[in-house]
């Protein structure tokens, strides 16, 4: 939804998938592929090579003129993550479109479920990960990535449907990578801070909360990066120090300490998935309101 309108009035974008267009949706009526007979289009279909196609897209980007970005699993970045790291360091602003972001992605298994994967790219010097909650926060990271020129950025996208947790769209509030999602009604006690498809557990979990008399802001944080940018100030506001701070993410928690405290609650899965239906697996890893709550509650007692 966000690709059409931007590859019809962006004639710079060349569109690409490693063997996934049609489960990536990185081609839209507005591109055309790309043949030895037709040198016009704007999509190439790179075949089950990851590396080569991030490879060719840092050249293409080099090169100048066009912005291109390329799609495959979040899983498979592994075998790209070299020509990714290139593009940070060359400076390009090539985007890769990693979706199916999680054990959500259902019954394919651990095999194709990324679990260390968005930690792991987060790492990177000068690489923008963005993980958003709803098509109105993907449209808002695509603006973003497509903003940093010498910035390469990687759009995690679920493969699950997903329900809107925004409808107001006058400001880019991914902008500033982490934006207080819903204010706490009773006094705030909790701060919910998740990324992606695990925004909308967070809400469910800050009504379960806010039914127990327990204040419970959500925060979406779409690009750890770019709020690590924003000053103390604001930082401080949106994770302050007086509450208990969960992170609540469908991958391994290492690295949300440094967000959440010593003190904090790391919702996480530091294990391998399984093969299920991606309702099943998340209530099974225990990625739902009803499994988050009691687990806040204790920590609230001691």
């Amino acid at each position: 939804m966000a690709l059409g309108p931007l590859t019809e009035t962006l004639p710079q974008l060349i569109g690409g998938s490693a063997d996934l267009t049609g489960s990536n949706n990185t081609k839209t009526s507005f591109t055309k592929p790309f043949t030895k007979n037709d040198y016009s289009g704007r999509y190439l279909y790179y075949g089950i090579r990851e590396f080569g196609m991030a490879a060719a897209m840092n050249g293409m980007a080099l090169h100048g003129g066009i912005v291109p970005y390329g799609g495959t699993f979040l899983i498979f970045s592994d075998y790209c993550r070299n020509a990714i790291r290139l593009s940070a360091l060359q400076q390009v602003g090539v985007v890769y479109v990693l979706t199916h972001d999680s054990i959500g992605l259902g019954e394919d298994g651990p095999t194709h479920q990324p679990v260390e994967q968005v930690m792991s790219l987060r790492l990177i010097p000068n690489l923008n990960v963005y993980r958003p909650a709803d098509a109105i926060e993907t449209a808002e990271c695509w603006a973003l990535a497509l903003q940093t020129p010498k910035t390469p950025s990687v759009l995690a996208l679920s493969r699950q449907n997903l329900p809107p947790v925004r409808d107001d769209v006058g400001e880019n509030r991914s902008a500033k990578g982490a934006y207080r999602l819903r204010a706490a009604t009773a006094a705030r006690k909790v701060v919910l801070v998740a990324t992606g498809s695990e925004v909308s557990v967070a809400l469910d979990t800050a009504t379960a909360l806010e039914a127990q008399g327990i204040g419970a802001d959500v925060v979406s944080a779409p690009c750890l990066e770019l709020f690590e940018k924003q000053d103390a100030a604001y930082q401080a506001d949106v994770l302050p120090r007086d509450a208990l701070i969960v992170s609540v993410e469908a991958g391994v928690t290492h690295g949300w300490q440094g967000y959440t405290g010593r003190d904090g609650l790391n919702i996480g899965l530091d294990r391998f998935g399984a093969s299920a239906p991606a309702e099943v697996l998340f209530e099974h890893f225990g990625f739902s309101a009803d499994k988050i709550v009691p687990q806040i509650t204790a920590k609230l007692a001691n």
